[in-house]
């Protein structure tokens, strides 16, 4: 599972370093991310709606986000 250390980052970056990194993947690879952005939460929920990858988990452990993303089609 490939990972994206975006802890320190602001809105937008971490996202930004999540889609760079899907498109690395092959369909069905996992992406792990980790942010300390709040906003991140609201951010990776609407970016999975919408660009259709899937959002396997999103947790928050002292004030890590940690979120767990499926490459879609």
């Amino acid at each position: 599972m490939k990972e994206v250390d975006a802890r320190g980052l602001s809105c937008p970056l971490p996202l930004l370093k999540a889609k760079q990194a899907l498109n690395q993947l092959n369909v069905g690879e996992q992406l792990r991310v980790l942010a300390t952005d709040e906003g991140s939460v609201r951010d990776f929920k609407t970016f999975a709606q919408l660009s259709g990858h899937l959002l396997l988990s999103s947790d928050e452990q002292d004030g890590c986000y940690i979120y767990i993303l499926q490459k879609a089609s």
